[in-house]
């Protein structure tokens, strides 16, 4: 696992994290920008538990204050995490409904984009789905899923994750809107997922577990939900079946250059 720059925040005796005054402006700034951003390309159930959270736009907030929220709705909680963790570790956190969150928030050097994600993607990007009961359902049974799995099934239920908690998009009656947190608290790529130039594909399970990605482009192909509580049925579907059934077929051609030849 690659190293990281950041060094999360570790709470006082109070359980309280202090930030600075400028990591409170960027947080500020990053909120403004990408509420504007997701109008009218967010869905309904996401733009549901921003409402619900009622995060501050002038500070970072206390996990706490996101805890109370969550954990009325659905059970879940977050878990103040290092700036990275061992895949391990993360699964642990998702099977007992706690989602990790990296107490740090990115430079003004990586204000539109930084690898390892920050205190704003995952509370403005992630934590307003969790109050959403198939979505919060979905996380957690990948969670458990997770933890039992070798690391080679690991992969497979990655993609799975990745085409959907962070990369997902799902049909409305007012056309297709986003859903996955990796979009959400990404400006561009919220331009960019609904734009025309992306291919979209109605979400299949094994077809999403064969997809190869890349964490540093732009997305090539979105897979896209009937509806946000098709993710009660694929928490139903014998989802270790369909991982080793993608394993015996193999990955599809990557839609991107490798990375030595991307530009």
């Amino acid at each position: 696992m690659k190293g990281t720059q950041y060094q999360a925040r570790q709470p006082d005796e109070q359980g309280f994290i202090h930030y600075s005054d400028e990591e409170h402006r960027i947080w500020a700034e990053l909120v403004e920008r990408q509420l504007a951003c997701i109008q009218g390309k967010a869905c309904d159930e996401f733009m549901a538990g921003l409402a619900a959270l009622d995060l501050p736009r002038n500070r970072i907030p206390q996990l706490a204050e996101v805890d109370a929220v969550l954990e009325a709705a659905t059970g879940w909680r977050t878990a103040q995490v290092p700036a990275l963790i061992s895949f391990e570790r993360f699964f642990e956190l998702l099977a007992s409904k706690q989602f990790p969150v990296a107490t740090f928030i990115r430079t003004r050097e990586e204000f539109d984009y930084l690898q390892e994600p920050d205190i704003f993607h995952e509370i403005f990007g992630h934590c307003p789905l969790l109050t959403n009961p198939a979505f919060a359902h979905f996380t957690h049974t990948y969670g458990k899923l997770g933890l039992a799995a070798s690391p080679k099934e690991r992969v497979y239920l990655a993609r799975l994750y990745w085409f959907t908690v962070e990369f997902g998009l799902v049909n409305t009656a007012k056309g297709k809107r986003i859903y996955g947190g990796g979009i959400l608290s990404s400006p561009g790529e919220t331009l960019y997922a609904l734009s025309g130039e992306p291919e979209h594909q109605p979400m299949a399970v094994l077809d999403a577990m064969r997809t190869p990605y890349r964490i540093d482009i732009m997305q090539p192909i979105y897979y896209v939900l009937n509806n946000i509580d098709d993710l009660f049925a694929l928490s139903e579907l014998d989802l270790m079946a369909l991982v080793h059934e993608a394993m015996a077929l193999g990955l599809f051609e990557p839609k991107f250059p490798p990375k030595s030849q991307a530009s």
